[in-house]
C-alpha cells in the first residue's frame, strides 16, 4: 500500500515526477546515493519526531546531522525519534522508505535549508528500493512544508 499511497499522491498532485524503483535496496543513504549515482547529501531522508504531544515529519539532506539546540528552538520542545513501528502506523511507509508522500495519517513536514544547498534531491517513494527526484523547492512546495533549520552545518557535523 505504501508505495501505492505515493503513486496515487504524485498521480493528482505532480503527474510528471517519475517514481524511480530499482531491483537493490536504498533503505540507507549510502545504498541510495550508491545506487542512483548521487552525492549522499543529495539523499532526502525523513524522519519522524515527536515534540510533546505532536508528530511531525523533517526532511533534510542525507548527510546533515540534527541539532538538539535547533530542533528545541524551532519546535518549542525535546524532539525525540519515533519507533520503525509507530512511523508505520503513522505514515504508512517503512523505514527505509518513509518519504512525505501518500502518508496514512496528515502530519506536518519541514524541509530543513540543508537541502538548499542541491538543485535535485532523491526523497524515498514509500518503499525501500524507491525514491523520486526533484527541486528541494518543488518537494517542499508539493506537501506544504515549511522550511527550518534544525541540522549542524557541515565544518561542525
Amino acid at each position: 500500500m505504501s508505495l501505492a499511497s505515493v503513486r496515487a499522491f504524485l498521480a493528482e498532485n505532480a503527474p510528471d515526477i517519475e517514481i524511480l524503483e530499482l531491483e537493490t535496496s536504498t533503505a540507507t543513504v549510502q545504498l541510495a546515493a550508491e545506487a542512483h549515482g548521487v552525492a549522499p547529501g543529495q539523499i532526502a531522508k525523513t524522519l519522524a519526531f515527536r515534540i510533546g504531544d505532536r508528530q511531525v515529519l523533517v526532511v533534510a539532506s542525507g548527510d546533515a546531522r540534527f541539532d538538539n539546540r535547533k530542533m528545541r528552538d524551532a519546535f518549542a520542545g525535546k524532539a525525540k525519534m519515533l519507533d520503525a513501528e509507530t512511523v508505520l502506523a503513522l505514515t504508512g511507509h517503512p523505514v527505509g522508505g518513509v518519504c512525505p508522500f501518500g502518508l496514512a495519517t496528515p502530519l506536518p513536514v519541514y524541509c530543513d535549508a540543508s537541502l538548499k544547498a542541491y538543485d535535485e534531491v532523491l526523497p524515498a517513494a514509500g518503499e525501500v528500493n524507491s525514491a523520486v527526484r526533484l527541486a528541494p523547492a518543488r518537494l517542499a512546495e508539493l506537501v506544504g512544508a515549511e522550511w527550518v533549520d534544525v541540522c549542524k552545518t557541515p565544518e561542525i557535523a
